[in-house]
């Protein structure tokens, strides 16, 4: 037996998206200080900023690239500061609201090759800019944990609560 039936709509998939994305921001911020959100960093993770810049550099061109077909890596500089990550963090939400009406439903279904590395529909390709936020911002509460403070709950995706 087979159904067309969706899981999910793309309007609840962008919810899901943007409920990480809300969290991840939570993270950022929650950071003590400039220094320690640059720099500090446990074993051969990296600093926390330059996941940050990981992220910031996939978020809106994987979207991009799925509306549109032209996959084009974002130029992100490493944020030196909280303030600053969380203003380009506000600028790529802002862009990912406005591509999320372009993309046609039926691209969620295409398969492209995103930057020439990996291959998948516009759906898995949206899940692995989300799978990739999530295990970075594992990373950032492991380092809160480090720098002595109670990171946001990790369940709490909720727009209003920043």
């Amino acid at each position: 037996m087979t159904s067309d039936a969706a899981v999910l709509t793309p309007d609840q998939l962008l919810d899901h998206w943007q409920g990480h994305r809300r969290l991840t921001r939570r993270v950022i911020g929650a950071f003590p200080d400039d220094e320690s959100f640059a720099t500090f960093s446990i074993g051969e993770m990296r600093p926390f900023a330059e996941m940050v810049a990981e992220l910031l550099q996939m978020a809106a061109p994987v979207l991009r690239g799925v509306a549109t077909g032209e996959w084009a890596w974002a130029e992100v500089e490493t944020p030196a500061t909280r303030d600053e990550a969380l203003r380009l963090w506000d600028q790529a939400t802002a862009e990912i609201d406005a591509l999320w009406p372009r993309v046609p439903p039926a691209r969620f279904q295409e398969v492209a090759v995103a930057f020439g590395q990996w291959e998948g529909p516009g759906h898995w390709q949206v899940l692995y800019v989300v799978d990739n936020e999530v295990h970075h911002r594992g990373q950032g509460y492991v380092y809160l944990r480090a720098l002595g403070v109670e990171p946001p709950p990790f369940y709490d995706r909720r727009a209003g609560t920043a």
